[in-house]
């Protein structure tokens, strides 16, 4: 049996796969909003403002990337305006590149903390397998955005910003509690995460995602 068409364009473009898309994400961003609800209350009574942003990573990251999916939904072509199709990009490039980065780095912080003790629960098994669907949700629609290179190094800046003020300033999302005396090699994995998420969403448009047919990824 010929599996290919789980990727096609008319499969993945379809208005029910898309509209089922949003059915996941949108909640799914809310629920992730509110999971920061503590440490963002935290880093409001105690660090400067600015830093709120730099707090709830992942569900920022499927934010965009659902933004990104609306946008493909209602428009599929480019705009006739530059600074749309910019705009659009940066935003595509980003929800790609940090579903990818959260996604594997949420994986893996919590397989991390279980190898040195923590005790996984059903939470954590639902955060495994949503965050990873982020990535590879990311990666197969990663074909079909506008995005181009300029925009690619725009999410990068933004991730790499995003890193730095994490493990600079503290408010890095909130780890298993063994293994918070790793904290540098946690921030180092993160930091080439970034590296490796960046190049991970370049292969998947520019590489892997010409069009060599229309019916497989």
């Amino acid at each position: 049996m010929n599996w290919t068409w789980l990727t096609s364009r008319g499969l993945l473009l379809h208005p029910r796969t898309l509209g089922l898309l949003m059915l996941v994400y949108v909640p799914g961003t809310i629920y992730g909003y509110y999971w920061y609800k503590v440490q963002l209350e935290k880093t409001w009574n105690t660090h400067p403002h600015w830093q709120i942003p730099f707090v709830p990573d992942s569900p920022t990251a499927s934010l965009f990337f659902a933004l990104a999916v609306v946008w493909l939904w209602l428009s599929p072509k480019p705009s006739k305006r530059k600074w749309v199709n910019g705009a659009r990009g940066i935003i595509e490039a980003l929800g790609v590149v940090t579903s990818v980065k959260y996604g594997v780095w949420a994986t893996v912080i919590i397989f991390a903390g279980q190898a040195q003790g923590d005790i996984l629960q059903w939470d954590s098994w639902m955060l495994i397998i949503g965050h990873s669907a982020m990535a590879v949700c990311a990666l197969i629609y990663a074909r079909f955005f506008i995005f181009s290179g300029m925009a690619l190094l725009a999410a990068a800046a933004w991730t790499f910003l995003n890193d730095t003020i994490d493990y600079t300033y503290d408010v890095f999302p909130y780890l298993p509690r063994v293994l918070y005396n790793d904290l540098f090699y946690v921030g180092l994995f993160t930091f080439i995460l970034t590296g490796i998420s960046v190049l991970s969403a370049w292969l998947a448009k520019f590489v892997y995602g010409q069009p060599k047919s229309d019916k497989s990824f």
